[in-house]
């Protein structure tokens, strides 16, 4: 259980601990929209890059085919006590027109190499654009941690 004595992170400490969780997480949820079919939120796995979120799922999934309708996502890791939410646009690269670094890093992570699997999949960048981070309400205020894509404090 987590308790509820928080000291308040400043906003380098906050940058720094949400850093850290990028890049040792595995999962993140994924949102996404589509004018005719409304939200679809998922998880799936993702690698970040020091600079972007890279995830992969079906070229057919009811993701990467609201992305292509419009690319605003919306990232959220799984801890609802230490929450990080991430905004931005995403891009898409079929598997085979993938940059080769991310790919490469993406198959070491998680021991499965889309590029190599069944059927056609599409990764999808995104560079954050918004941070939101905090821990309880003593954290609500400042929990903007990057704003048009600079890190704040």
């Amino acid at each position: 259980m987590q308790t509820t004595d928080i000291v308040r992170r400043q906003a380098a400490e906050r940058r720094g601990d949400t850093l850290d969780r990028l890049a040792a997480e595995r999962d993140i949820w994924v949102s996404t929209g589509h004018p005719d079919h409304g939200p679809h939120q998922v998880p799936l796995w993702f690698l970040w890059d020091g600079r972007a979120v890279w995830m992969c799922t079906s070229a057919t999934s009811a993701t990467a085919r609201n992305v292509r309708e419009d690319p605003r996502v919306r990232l959220a890791l799984a801890d609802t006590f230490d929450v990080v939410l991430l905004q931005g646009e995403a891009e898409c690269f079929p598997d085979q027109e993938v940059p080769a670094d991310p790919a490469e890093a993406f198959a070491g992570k998680f021991g499965w190499d889309p590029r190599t699997g069944d059927g056609p999949h599409v990764y999808i960048r995104v560079v954050p654009r918004t941070v939101r981070a905090w821990r309880g309400e003593q954290e609500l205020h400042g929990r903007v941690i990057m704003r048009d894509g600079t890190w704040q404090g």
